[in-house]
C-alpha cells in the first residue's frame, strides 16, 4: 500500500513525542533507556534516575563479586548505547530528558569506587548531578557534537570520571578521612 505524506513532512523536524507508560512498555529499548518508568516523572527525571542507581547497585553488589559488577557495568553501558539510540529516535528528540538510563548506569560506575559512607556517597551525587547539569568541557561538547546513543551515554561517562577525578583529590587532600 502506498501512502502520501503531508508537504510539510520531514523526518528530522518532527515534534518530539511526550513518552508515557505505555511508551515504556511497548518495546525493551524503550523500558530500558526510560529506566522502567523512572524518566517519565516530571519533575528531576536525571536527578530521579541517579537516585535510582542506589538501590540497583547495592541489589548487584550483594549478588555478584567486585570484577563482575564491573562488567555488569559495562554491559549495561553498551545496553545504554543502543536502548538510548532506538528510543531517542522514536522520541524524535536524541537525549530526551526522559531517557535516565545514562545517568543510572554512570552513577553506579561511580558507587563502585566511592566508599561506602553517607557522606562519600552524598558528596558523589551532588557532584555528579552538577557536572551532568553544568556540562563543562569536555561534556557540553560530547553533549552538542555526538548524537544517538554514544552521545547520550559518554556525557554522563565523562561527569562520573569528573566526580571521581574530584573525590580522589579530596580523599588525598585527607578531607574527609575523619569519617573513617
Amino acid at each position: 500500500m502506498i501512502t502520501s505524506l503531508p508537504d510539510n513532512y520531514s523526518p528530522q523536524h518532527r515534534r518530539p513525542l511526550k513518552p508515557d507508560i505505555a511508551f515504556v512498555h511497548v518495546r525493551l529499548a524503550h523500558f530500558v533507556a526510560m529506566g522502567a518508568g523512572i524518566g517519565l516523572i516530571r519533575f528531576a527525571p536525571g536527578t530521579m534516575g541517579t537516585l535510582v542507581a542506589f538501590p540497583l547497585y547495592w541489589f548487584l553488589e550483594t549478588l555478584v563479586e567486585p570484577i563482575s559488577l564491573l562488567l555488569i557495568i559495562d554491559v549495561f553501558f553498551i545496553l545504554g548505547i543502543w536502548a538510548c539510540a532506538v528510543t531517542g529516535r522514536a522520541l524524535g528528540s536524541p537525549d530526551h530528558s526522559g531517557m535516565v538510563w545514562d545517568e543510572i548506569v554512570a552513577f553506579m560506575l561511580v558507587l563502585f569506587f566511592t566508599p561506602d559512607h553517607w557522606l562519600w556517597l552524598l558528596a558523589a551525587f551532588v557532584l555528579f548531578r552538577f557536572f551532568d547539569i553544568v556540562k563543562p568541557t569536555p561534556i557540553g561538547y560530547l553533549d552538542s557534537k555526538l548524537k544517538g546513543g554514544l552521545g547520550v551515554m559518554l556525557d554522563d561517562l565523562v561527569a562520573a570520571f569528573y566526580t571521581l577525578l574530584c573525590l580522589a583529590g579530596w580523599k588525598s587532600m585527607v578531607l574527609f578521612e575523619s569519617y573513617f
